[in-house]
């Protein structure tokens, strides 16, 4: 089951599923991120507020905070497979913009591990061009791993289901959060 839940204070509405834990309840996440984790698998969703990468393509936009990710992650190997704009998303009146959603893979040694374990990325970016503003939604869905944490491919498209669900369903109420 999913619900519609507030973020950064409810400047930020998003539906995802009830399950998901709030990391904040037990480690520190920075103010400008809220970090999701699901409870039985290793797949997390991060929303992420930061600043307006210098390019004015979408799939530029897309692709360099793909990029920076993997830089992030340490990956050894990163692929894009494939970027779409959600341009008939309904309900908004243009108050939030659409979203260009990428789908990727990276390669991530994780714990000093001897192998990497590919990891899916789903990843949004809402350009708020008059707040020099990209707003992030990234989804990490592992697919293979070393230590057999690996989601199916059952998981794998109800994880994709909800990333598209919550990729459409997440308005800016408040765009005072980038002042």
């Amino acid at each position: 089951m999913a619900a519609t839940r507030p973020l950064f204070g409810g400047a930020i509405t998003i539906t995802l599923p009830t399950e998901l834990v709030d990391a904040s309840d037990f480690r520190q996440v920075p103010d400008t991120q809220e970090v999701y984790l699901y409870p039985n698998s290793g797949i997390s969703v991060i929303v992420e507020v930061l600043q307006s990468v210098n390019r004015k393509d979408m799939d530029g936009i897309a692709r360099f905070h793909f990029d920076a990710l993997a830089h992030d992650n340490d990956a050894e190997g990163q692929s894009v497979l494939d970027i779409t704009c959600l341009s008939d998303i309904p309900g908004d009146a243009g108050q939030t913009p659409a979203p260009i959603v990428l789908t990727g893979t990276q390669l991530v040694r994780k714990y000093n591990r001897i192998e990497t374990d590919e990891i899916r990325i789903l990843l949004a970016v809402y350009r708020v061009q008059d707040r020099n503003v990209d707003l992030v939604m990234s989804m990490n869905v592992p697919i293979k791993t070393s230590d057999g944490g690996a989601v199916s491919e059952d998981d794998w498209s109800s994880a994709k289901h909800t990333f598209d669900t919550a990729a459409r369903s997440l308005r800016i109420v408040d765009y005072g959060l980038f002042a």
